[in-house]
């Protein structure tokens, strides 16, 4: 049976959702969002692009698109072993993809986070992942912030490289890039501890001392760099990372950016009569340089109505309205509850895009 056989005229839809928490990835999202679609309107043209802004999944989306997909053991971010995928790009400049989630992610915890792994989570892994890049001959080195556990402001992931000096010699000639869209600076009230500590475990209190161990820490940063660099946007990224990277002498890039370009994004939004999108929550953040926020705006000026499909949606409809979004869905929702949604998310988001193809429009 075709799209028209159903009685809507068949249209092409741009799949393009960046991934749900740590249930789902980008790909797993995009894959699970056409099967539903494809259910309900079988004659649409569905283009899967999954998508990043530098969290989970930055490197599963670049794996299928470019370059080598190399692995390695590294410390995470408790006292365990990991494994960590990057990518390694050839052509010159030889370049490096490397993903903070990989080595110090949220999901690499044994179970929810606490104050406990608040206070002790690391980033020396993040810090073998670039030494092994820069030993591949790499000469840029893209590292993709969000997801993180820790908050110790890239301290491991320096003490891994030798130290300031050190790191500093190593990647002297590098171009490196902090890909993320988080714009917050390293310290205060919209800093690394104070906004993403209660995310991962930190209570006020425990949010108090990591926001100590960061002021610290930027001390060190802003000798060695001559400047402050934890005002700059994005310092705060990751716990830190971003801060630790850009007195490396990195700058910071969008990561939603970086993926839309690798993934010919903008030629595909051209080419779509509807863009569906999504994440593990739509709220006043996805607003600000996220992967909806960036669909949403390619597809404005073209008149192409976006839709969101979240695990959480807290935006109420006039923000809808301004960013550009025709409609969000949720799937919690749908579900009835928070750990239904979780726990089924791939099966929720399915059935969820199934009924708004079948009704939406």
């Amino acid at each position: 049976m075709t799209g028209t056989e159903t009685g809507h005229a068949a249209r092409t839809v741009l799949i393009a959702p960046d991934c749900f928490g740590d249930s789902l990835t980008a790909v797993q999202a995009a894959q699970s969002i056409a099967r539903g679609w494809h259910r309900s309107r079988p004659g649409d043209r569905l283009v899967c692009a999954p998508q990043s802004d530098g969290g989970p999944g930055f490197v599963e989306v670049l794996a299928g698109r470019l370059g080598e997909v190399r692995s390695m053991i590294v410390r995470g971010p408790l006292a365990d072993s990991v494994e960590a995928r990057w990518v390694l790009e050839s052509s010159p400049p030889v370049t490096a993809y490397i993903e903070c989630a990989q080595a110090c992610g949220l999901a690499l915890l044994d179970g929810p986070p606490t104050v406990r792994t608040a206070l002790d989570a690391r980033s020396a892994g993040v810090g073998q992942l670039i030494a092994a890049a820069r030993a591949a001959g790499a000469h840029r080195i893209v590292v993709g912030l969000g997801g993180s556990c820790c908050t110790d402001g890239g301290r491991g992931m320096v003490e891994a490289l030798g130290g300031l000096a050190a790191a500093r010699d190593l990647l002297d000639g590098v171009e490196l890039i902090a890909a993320t869209d988080v714009e917050h600076p390293l310290l205060g009230a919209r800093g690394a501890a104070a906004v993403f500590g209660p995310q991962k475990g930190a209570d006020p209190d425990t949010v108090a001392i990591l926001e100590g161990r960061l002021t610290a820490w930027a001390r060190e940063l802003d000798a060695v760099s001559g400047r402050t660099v934890g005002d700059d946007a994005g310092a705060g990224a990751a716990g830190g990372l971003g801060a630790a990277l850009i007195a490396l002498g990195g700058r910071r890039e969008s990561g939603a950016a970086i993926i839309a370009e690798h993934t010919g994004l903008a030629g595909d939004v051209a080419a779509a009569d509807l863009v569906i999108t999504g994440e593990g929550r739509f709220d006043d953040q996805s607003l600000h340089g996220k992967v909806v926020s960036a669909l949403a705006a390619g597809a404005r000026h073209r008149g192409i109505p976006v839709l969101v499909l979240a695990g959480q949606v807290t935006l109420d409809p006039s923000a809808l309205q301004s960013a550009g979004i025709a409609s969000a869905y949720s799937l919690t929702g749908r579900a009835g509850s928070v750990q239904r949604a979780i726990a089924e998310a791939g099966d929720q988001l399915t059935e969820l895009a199934a009924e708004v193809a079948a009704t939406w429009g």
